[in-house]
């Protein structure tokens, strides 16, 4: 009875496996078939290397893929060291009753939803931003980079600590049968162990921040133009797409919208691949 129920078990997660494949495939095709007719136009070059005028006529998404991917790695550069700070916290070096706190926090933190984190920025950081450097809105990549950071970081905290949680007794027990301090102790034997689990945090936490819509949307200030700096108003893909409305479905204002969500896919599906590809190799060498 109890090998029928685990079989049966077994094939409803295969069953789920294979259907979220099927989904995942089905968008990607999705996206190529509107995206197709650009491909076969020769046209797609013109989209990914040039500005955004509509009325001059040019629909480029550069500016869109350069602020996506900046505000991502500063996102991450913020939110990285502040996750894994926070999840040695939370595995060995706080207290217990802290470490039951913080826990509870960051729970609760990953069930906020992003346009909270953002309507709060917007009425307690822009108005920071806009007072510091004295011009413009306050709305830029750098105001929407903590904010980022902060919504991101829950996630990786959470597979952060899973993994250091999961490292064997027995090599925590032989560090501290040596003498090994909390902090020996993780770095040289936890953080070693559990870092295929920090790889793949850190990896859905890239994701999460190049993916995510309202934060840019409310933050970054939405301007088409290519940022000089890191201060000036930007807008992202998936802002992009939000804002883009086009009712004429020929039209190529239209079509740069599915090259954004093809731009995305295809840059999650790299990362993934190199990521799985350098612990893969990573693995086979130690």
């Amino acid at each position: 009875m109890i090998c029928r129920v685990s079989s049966t078990v077994e094939y409803i997660f295969l069953a789920a496996a294979v259907f979220v494949s099927l989904l995942t495939a089905a968008v990607f095709l999705f996206l190529l078939f509107f995206g197709l007719p650009l491909l076969q136009s020769g046209q797609l070059t013109e989209l990914l290397f040039s500005s955004w005028s509509p009325g001059k006529g040019v629909y480029g998404l550069y500016p869109m893929l350069v602020t996506s991917t900046l505000l991502a790695v500063l996102s991450m550069l913020i939110s990285f060291p502040i996750s894994l700070g926070t999840s040695f916290l939370i595995t060995s070096l706080a207290p217990l009753k802290i470490r039951q706190i913080l826990m509870g926090a960051v729970r609760v933190m990953t069930g906020i939803p992003t346009v909270v984190y953002s309507f709060a920025a917007l009425f307690l950081l822009v108005p920071i931003m806009r007072n510091i450097f004295g011009h413009g809105t306050g709305m830029s990549i750098l105001t929407a980079s903590p904010v980022l950071a902060l919504v991101t970081a829950p996630t990786m905290i959470l597979f952060f600590v899973s993994s250091l949680n999961k490292v064997p007794a027995s090599y925590t027990l032989a560090a501290d049968a040596l003498g090994g301090s909390q902090v020996q102790k993780l770095l040289y034997v936890m953080v070693p162990q559990a870092w295929p689990g920090i790889l793949n945090g850190t990896l859905l936490g890239f994701g999460r921040a190049i993916g995510d819509t309202m934060v840019s949307l409310m933050l970054a200030g939405n301007s088409p133009a290519y940022p000089d700096s890191i201060t000036d108003p930007a807008r992202t893909l998936t802002a992009h797409i939000a804002l883009t409305m086009a009712y004429d479905f020929d039209s190529m204002e239209f079509k740069s919208i599915f090259v954004c969500g093809l731009s995305l896919y295809l840059i999650t599906a790299i990362l993934m691949l190199l990521f799985r590809l350098m612990t893969s190799h990573v693995s086979k060498n130690l």
